[in-house]
């Protein structure tokens, strides 16, 4: 089954995963490509519309991002944003200029007023707010262009060739500071591109199952399973399409959260797979015994997480496919084109030599967080899965601060789940993106039962993020956070102290180690 397809044109933007889930939230299937994608290519894909990013460069200077004028003759309806908008305007003949004079830039809100006669603002609000980010300006717009939408500074805040269905704004429509940007993208996508919306977490299921049957035919696959949200819905959509021919391996390192390797056991004892669960705890913490750097505790855990993993892949037996749970952002963050490197992702890298793998299988490869745990909620998963709070591989051994002993993990398990049991008891485990106790190395003088103790400071971390690159802290209720300071004082041995981090990223990481 094909769905309808629009197409982000990439020019080093850094809101191109954002535009690409704003489109998808109107239930319309998109890819992030680069700008140096080559027009046939593009014609082959057959998209319903095209958007251009936003981006660092100044569009007339010789070294900048640009394409062939030839993407703007297709018939294809455009919308460009911001550098995308500047682009349209450089390519079909009008005039960008350095904002010379400060007064012409802008940053931030700005008040906008929109021509609510044109398709791409139907239904709005005439004056609005949206969000700015520009140093250059597009001071003469080409022909077949008129203004659309202006600000105080800014006369083609918005412009549009309607005849051609071509569009630009200089504004950021897919940022939530933009008040009506979701409904001007709504606009652009079914009134401008004329989409349906037939982007379906159902028809994802239906059509990946079919493609897994097909690609896998009679062979084996391999799972390495870390109970994590994306992991364990791949294993659910193969279970459904493979039923027992994949093997999943789940090695609890003894550094995962109370209970959590039982619940993690217990969701897949039905599924239909063969699950094997390697109880490695003893093991790792021997390795880890006596380390306190954080990044020698990352390199342990994950060679001898390779290790274990190794013993068990050789006694399966010849495995045909290699199952991996990468999303759309790790595809997109490994850089695309000429935008940044954010992090690169070898999910295979390290995998043991001798299991000779025909091909890779990433069932989820295009899919955004969000979408997956909507997958995940399609095909039945156990919700404490679907909304598993985010939690590093090597788990809590980079929330110990300092050494770790067996001591220290039983008791962060116990103050971590306390906490997670009061933001859940609240109402607050949907709102808080992540949230977690840390267990620190600083020790500190207090007074329990008429006694001095000399004990460990406990941090609790909670942000609230739409991407996880950048944070704020979240303002849990003082309420909220005096409960799990009481409980936790009382139930928890070694702990006298509670501290709450009220760091953003950046300055500091969500994690703290």
């Amino acid at each position: 089954m094909s769905h309808e397809l629009v197409l982000v044109l990439d020019f080093g933007g850094q809101y191109n995963q954002l535009i690409a889930r704003r489109v998808r939230e109107h239930k319309i299937y998109c890819e992030v490509k680069s700008y140096k994608t080559p027009i046939e290519e593009i014609k082959a894909m057959n998209p319903k519309g095209i958007i251009f990013t936003g981006g660092p460069n100044s569009v007339y200077l010789d070294e900048s991002p640009r394409m062939d004028k030839e993407i703007l003759e297709l018939g294809i309806p455009v919308l460009g944003i911001c550098y995308g908008a500047q682009f349209l305007v450089y390519a079909l003949g009008g005039v960008i200029e350095p904002a010379h004079d400060a007064s012409l830039s802008e940053y931030g809100k700005t008040e906008c007023e929109i021509d609510t006669s044109s398709p791409l603002f139907d239904g709005l609000d005439k004056n609005t707010i949206v969000w700015m980010s520009h140093n250059d300006y597009i001071s003469k717009v080409p022909d077949g262009f008129k203004s659309i939408g202006h600000s105080v500074k800014c006369p083609y805040g918005a412009m549009a060739d309607e005849e051609r269905k071509l569009y630009g704004v200089q504004f950021h429509p897919e940022v939530n500071h933009t008040v009506q940007g979701f409904d001007m993208l709504g606009n652009f996508l079914t009134k401008i591109c004329g989409c349906r919306g037939d982007w379906t977490m159902e028809s994802y299921a239906e059509t990946a199952i079919r493609d897994i049957r097909e690609k896998v035919g009679d062979g084996k696959a391999l799972l390495a399973l870390s109970g994590g949200v994306d992991s364990s819905v791949a294993c659910k959509l193969l279970a459904k399409a493979i039923g027992s021919q994949l093997t999943c391996i789940f090695v609890d390192h003894g550094l995962m959260r109370k209970n959590e390797g039982d619940e993690v056991e217990a969701a897949f004892a039905d599924s239909g797979v063969n699950f094997v669960r390697v109880n490695a705890g003893e093991r790792f913490l021997g390795k880890l015994a006596g380390v306190t750097e954080p990044e020698s505790k990352r390199k342990i855990i994950g060679e001898e997480f390779i290790r274990v993993f190794e013993e068990e892949a050789k006694k399966i037996g010849k495995v045909d496919y290699l199952v991996q749970g990468t999303i759309y952002p790790d595809v997109i963050e490994s850089g695309l084109g000429d935008a940044a490197v954010i992090k690169s992702h070898h999910n295979v890298g390290g995998l043991p030599d001798y299991v000779d793998f025909k091909e890779i299988i990433e069932p989820l490869r295009l899919l955004f967080k969000d979408e997956v745990r909507a997958l995940g909620t399609t095909l039945g998963l156990d919700e404490k899965l679907v909304w598993r709070q985010p939690f590093p591989g090597p788990g809590l051994a980079i929330r110990i601060i300092g050494d770790i002993t067996p001591e220290k993990v039983a008791t962060l398990q116990d103050a971590d789940a306390i906490f997670r049991e009061e933001i859940a008891n609240a109402g607050l485990d949907r709102s808080i993106n992540q949230y977690f106790a840390v267990l620190t190395s600083m020790r500190s003088v207090g007074v329990m039962g008429d006694g001095r103790t000399y004990d460990y400071t406990l941090a609790l971390r909670g942000v609230s993020t739409s991407d996880f690159m950048t944070a704020d802290f979240s303002r849990i209720p003082y309420d909220v956070l005096e409960k799990v300071s009481v409980r936790i004082v009382n139930e928890v041995k070694n702990i006298n102290r509670i501290v709450y981090d009220i760091t953003s990223k950046p300055p500091a990481t969500i994690e703290w180690e």
